[in-house]
């Protein structure tokens, strides 16, 4: 997005996009302008008329009659100007809003885990409201007085040339005077900002973190901190306030002086008899609204440059070039069977220091296979580079032989089922959660997928069912049922591929043994990849792939592996077990684990048969 570059871009950008718009405020509102220093003009008119006697009286009911019809006119055309403005920065809001959105969600994961996401919220939101002030300063407090000072100056020259010129010159010596004091005051503008900001991001930082906060008793001291905090950001707009008062305070003794040095003049005028009363009267109240049009004019002018200043953070901010996009006329990805294979890839978070080096891995369709491995090895940047979160610095990366990169990531995204270990929910309903897989699923669909994923129990026990709020990340289940959402939502997505980050590692070991029950049924007849620290979870796969440093260092059977006296998957399969079993006499289900590491085939096969039926009733 080029109008991303800056300030200028951006504004006139979207004045572009709604040219009819914005070319009908321009007009209607210089039409007002000019109708105000009409309606001056006709006051002139008017007294002047008046002032030659009661022979004149057509005159003095024309200029009575021009006079008023201005002043309606002029009303009129500021309504409509009003009106036209309230649209053109509302629709306008709604559309920047959604390309924000639109381009910011197109950024790498690394880029939102850098950026609180309150403050880019923030930040969508006040590049709709900094665009509003603009375009708001530019046709209401820029444009009206200049165009009172042009026609000023068009009556000023019909009276008095010279008048006309040294009061020209003084509105445009005052207007810069106070342009230039006013930005002297920036840093106190600047200075406010980023305290606000500051502010605004401990306050999402404590509501976030409201738990910890009210176990740990710390209301009253963050209570304390945050005062610390709000104190500063005052501080810093006092400083402005102040600043800008003192300005306005040198106005208004120039004002006086300029005003009244002004009607002196013209009086000593017309005492002369060079100018006539209604002269008198047009100049001294011109002089007063073009000289108070310069203190508006130098406000707007620098509340514009503020505005910018604002801007310009924000675009420095969500503004930065999107480093993974799609290549220009990308196909979508097309998904026959489901094989997956990556091909020499070597890939790093940093380019110069790779996590995964030349690794090739190929796995057919409806295999299962566990990735297991020391932390830090690299096994969830495979999942990754499969979703195409991030591009490999070399290598390919294949679903179905289509080079991941190569195709549309939307399509990509829609081809694979993820199940995380900490499965996110939206404050929304439990239906809606679980249809954000696919929008266009029915409720019978969503309570087929809930049923399938064993969660349709606990749903209906809910206050409202399946049109509970689940509450901010779903505070209001617990970590198996925020879970159990998550497979629902893979069942629901129904693809040929699904990833498991760590699926259940993040659970207790009674909800772990009933959520495994139900990836066992989501996994039936599909491509399967599994991330596991808990190698349990893993054990009835097809294949276990083991990486370490990067690279892979066992591949084979979990049978062939655990045989194998001197690999690392027998000795992190013995480490496991042998935690295990100090937790044996506390814990049933740790037992129950420990005897699954003995690794009994048929035992587990039995254990799966269940749920795979349910998923073959699903499908």
């Amino acid at each position: 997005m080029p109008f991303l570059a800056g300030p200028r871009r951006f504004v006139c950008h979207y004045i572009a996009a709604r040219p009819a718009i914005f070319v009908a405020l321009a007009l209607v509102v210089i039409g007002a302008s000019a109708a105000a220093v009409g309606v001056q003009y006709a006051m002139k008119l008017l007294i002047d008329a008046m002032a030659t006697g009661r022979a004149h009286e057509d005159a003095v009911y024309a200029a009575l009659a021009l006079f008023l019809g201005l002043t309606l006119f002029e009303s009129l055309l500021q309504r409509t100007a009003a009106l036209t403005l309230g649209h053109a920065t509302v629709t306008s809001g709604i559309r920047i809003r959604l390309d924000m959105f639109e381009y910011l969600t197109g950024h790498q994961m690394p880029f939102f885990q850098n950026h609180r996401a309150g403050s880019l919220a923030h930040r969508v939101s006040s590049l709709s409201g900094s665009f509003g002030t603009i375009i708001h300063r530019l046709f209401q407090e820029i444009t009206p007085p200049l165009i009172a000072f042009a026609g000023a100056i068009l009556i000023f020259l019909s009276i008095d040339i010279r008048m006309a010129v040294v009061l020209g010159l003084i509105f445009l010596a005052v207007t810069a005077a106070l342009v230039l004091l006013g930005m002297r005051g920036d840093k106190y503008h600047k200075a406010f900002a980023a305290r606000a900001g500051v502010v605004g991001g401990e306050l999402v930082d404590l509501i976030s973190n409201i738990w910890i906060v009210k176990a740990f008793a710390a209301r009253r001291r963050e209570a304390d901190r945050l005062r610390d905090f709000l104190g500063d950001e005052a501080s810093a707009q006092r400083s402005g306030w102040v600043f800008v008062e003192k300005i306005r305070g040198a106005h208004d003794i120039a004002l006086v002086l300029l005003v009244g040095g002004t009607l002196v003049w013209a009086i000593g005028r017309w005492a002369a008899g060079a100018i006539s009363t209604g002269d008198v009267l047009v100049i001294s109240t011109m002089t007063f609204r073009i000289l108070q049009g310069s203190r508006d004019l130098a406000m707007a002018l620098i509340d514009t440059s503020q505005q910018c200043t604002y801007l310009r953070e924000t675009l420095d901010v969500i503004g930065v070039p999107q480093t993974l996009r799609d290549v220009a006329g990308a196909p979508p990805l097309i998904v026959r069977d489901g094989t997956v294979r990556l091909d020499g890839v070597t890939f790093g978070y940093d380019p110069h220091a790779p996590i995964l080096h030349d690794l090739t891995l190929d796995v057919p369709a409806g295999q299962k296979v566990g990735i297991v491995g020391p932390s830090g090895a690299g096994k969830s940047s495979i999942l990754q580079l499969l979703q195409r979160f991030h591009d490999a610095q070399a290598g390919r990366v294949l679903i179905d032989g289509q080079c991941v990169d190569a195709v549309t990531q939307e399509s990509v995204h829609e081809a694979i089922s993820m199940v995380p270990q900490d499965v996110l929910l939206f404050h929304r309903t439990v239906t809606e959660n679980i249809r954000f897989a696919r929008p266009d699923a029915d409720d019978a669909a969503v309570r087929r997928a809930a049923e399938a994923a064993g969660c349709d129990g606990f749903i209906r026990e809910l206050p409202h069912g399946y049109d509970s709020i689940v509450g901010e990340r779903g505070t209001n289940l617990s970590g198996g049922q925020r879970q159990r959402i998550g497979i629902a939502r893979a069942f629901l997505r129904n693809t040929r591929i699904v990833l498991l980050d760590e699926a259940t590692s993040a659970l207790d070991t009674g909800s772990e043994l009933e959520v495994q029950r139900e990836l066992d049924a989501l996994m039936a007849n599909r491509t399967v990849i599994a991330v596991a620290h808990r190698l349990s979870t893993v054990a009835g796969f097809d294949r276990i792939v083991v990486v370490d440093g990067g690279r892979i260092v066992e591949d084979g059977a979990p049978q062939d592996l655990l045989a194998a006296p001197d690999g690392l998957f027998r000795a992190l399969w013995q480490l496991q077990a042998e935690g295990l079993a100090t937790a044996e006499i506390v814990s049933p289900e740790r037992a129950y684990l420990r005897r699954m590491a003995t690794f009994s085939e048929d035992a587990f096969q039995r254990g799966v048969q269940a749920a795979r039926r349910r998923a073959e009733a699903f499908f």
